[in-house]
């Protein structure tokens, strides 16, 4: 799986690519947003406002909205149980 982390009017755009299943996604968004993930600190998360996945399996991309930067979403990403079993 390849993904690309860039830097957007109101947040940050991942796009998922390869080898990508959305239910993945999906589902980090889902621990993410009810605290059940461990893979960013608890001042990132508070600056997210939204999460919006969209695409299909092999091309999926994750909207983030907020006051966060591109470093910090990187870094949660290698940390991601989801993405990174």
């Amino acid at each position: 799986m390849d993904k690309s982390v860039k830097k957007i009017d109101d947040g940050v755009k991942i796009s998922f690519m390869g080898e990508v299943k959305k239910q993945n996604i999906v589902t980090m968004v889902q621990n993410c947003s009810t605290g059940q993930c461990e893979c960013m600190s608890d001042a990132t998360k508070a600056k997210i406002q939204d999460m919006q996945v969209s695409g299909e399996d092999g091309a999926v991309e994750l909207s983030l909205s907020g006051d966060i930067s591109t470093q910090e979403i990187e870094e949660a990403l290698a940390k991601s149980k989801v993405l990174n079993p």
